[in-house]
């Protein structure tokens, strides 16, 4: 698996609609068999930046199979204002490190518990 981060920064006029964009792109990644998971935040720092995590089974697949795939058009077309607005977009690989902090997940931080639903 592979790790593609792609930081924006939205400019002010245009930030209520970058993360609808992305709910619509959404539908896209959820139906590439390529993508494993993805991950939209916003900076709490600086409201205007953002980080997008996508998760895909390889760089081959990601750049091949899903942009050369039938559902890319719909992603693409639904982020396509914000495509100048990227400021670095790139793959990473998972190292060792990682590992749990010391503190318990918050119960409401907005993700979807699948535990207790």
């Amino acid at each position: 698996m592979v790790i593609e981060y792609i930081r924006y920064r939205v400019p002010q006029e245009r930030l209520d609609g970058f993360e609808a964009a992305y709910e619509r792109a959404a539908v896209a990644l959820r139906a590439a068999p390529q993508c494993v998971d993805y991950e939209l935040s916003r900076c709490l720092d600086d409201p205007a930046c953002y980080l997008l995590r996508i998760t895909w089974t390889s760089v081959d697949e990601h750049l091949k199979g899903f942009r050369g795939g039938p559902v890319f058009g719909q992603f693409f077309a639904a982020i396509k204002p914000y495509v100048a607005d990227i400021q670095e977009m790139r793959h990473y690989a998972r190292t060792s490190v990682a590992g749990p902090g010391g503190a318990a997940p918050p119960r409401n931080s907005g993700a979807v518990d699948l535990a207790h639903p």
